[in-house]
């Protein structure tokens, strides 16, 4: 078990930077789809549903 470090600062209402341990991204939401700049997307479902996917190749 290791130590893990996260910190989120909201730039907007819809928009905020990640930071970790793997350094910083970026995450904006648009309606109920959220996209981050690492290729990646969550798509929010209703009810603790969610669907996520990349939409970019690693």
């Amino acid at each position: 078990m290791g130590l893990n470090y996260r910190k989120k600062q909201n730039l907007d209402k819809n928009t905020w930077l990640n930071y970790s341990g793997s350094g910083v991204s970026g995450s904006k939401r648009i309606g109920p789809v959220t996209f981050n700049s690492r290729g990646g997307y969550t798509v929010r479902l209703g009810k603790g549903l969610t669907f996520r996917g990349r939409w970019k190749k690693k």
